[in-house]
């Protein structure tokens, strides 16, 4: 039975919740192997089609690596942590699955800090509450960001605007980071869950194959020339392409009606 992590799957919807509120959600090695057994299930699960992860309690989503059980395994002997988490429990991790398909939606209130931040920078879509924080403060501790945050934010916003918070560890507000792009909406806390739950319908509502294959191509050609871009084949795109559900789109739309996706 899963202590670290919740997991509940409905209506196509997977709802995981990192549950130790009482350390602000930090992510210790038992998380990460709860959490590497979660994403397997999510992506083979054929009946999901979109991935909610969020934080237990209102004070944070997450702050990332529990720096006790760093310190133990780092008195014990264990190896210095550096870029990604190949070998070490629950790889790959989230912010390394760069093959998931289907989508995640990073559901946002409190603390996002360090790998916290990293997971929700991992992810399709953010939404977070006017009380959101995010930071990677790995610079202030003698770490680096490792799950991929040093590469992911210089990527999704101006180089000079992520090189000042990776640098320094500056914390950016809610609307700070949706003036940036970082994530897709702020709303107060009480509205949060009614604002995932408008993202997760229109997901679900989507075509299954479809969204997986715009979502591979989208992140396979990010560094091609457009060109190559267009001539690359994209596995989700062949199954879409002779899929049931391509023929079925149309005609929905040509009798009048909501298209009942197969998936297949």
């Amino acid at each position: 039975m899963s202590t670290r992590v919740a997991y509940e799957k409905k209506d196509h919807v997977a709802r995981v919740t990192l549950d130790r509120p009482a350390v602000l959600n930090a992510m210790d090695l038992r998380m990460h192997e709860e959490l590497a057994e979660v994403w397997d299930d999510v992506e083979a699960d054929d009946d999901v089609r979109v991935a909610v992860l969020t934080g237990a309690g209102d004070r944070a989503f997450s702050v990332g690596q529990d720096l006790r059980e760093r310190a133990r395994l780092s008195a014990a002997g264990a190896p210095p942590t550096t870029f990604g988490s190949r070998g070490q429990p629950g790889w790959p991790r989230l912010t390394e699955r760069f093959g998931m398909s289907k989508p995640v939606i990073a559901r946002v209130h409190g603390y996002a800090l360090g790998g916290g931040f990293e997971l929700a920078l991992a992810c399709d879509i953010v939404v977070a509450s006017t009380q959101a924080v995010f930071a990677l403060p790995e610079v202030r501790l003698g770490l680096v960001p490792g799950a991929g945050g040093a590469f992911r934010l210089a990527r999704q916003l101006p180089l000079k605007t992520a090189m000042g918070h990776l640098l320094t560890g500056r914390r950016l507000t809610a609307d700070r980071a949706l003036h940036l792009g970082l994530v897709n909406d702020v709303v107060p806390a009480a509205e949060l869950d009614a604002c995932v739950a408008g993202w997760t319908d229109d997901l679900v509502r989507a075509a299954p194959l479809s969204v997986r294959a715009i979502k591979e191509a989208v992140h396979r050609s990010l560094d091609m020339p457009i060109e190559q871009a267009f001539t690359t084949p994209y596995t989700w795109e062949t199954r879409r392409m002779h899929s049931d559900d391509a023929q079925e789109g149309p005609r929905a739309f040509n009798e009048k009606r909501e298209p009942v996706w197969r998936g297949s």
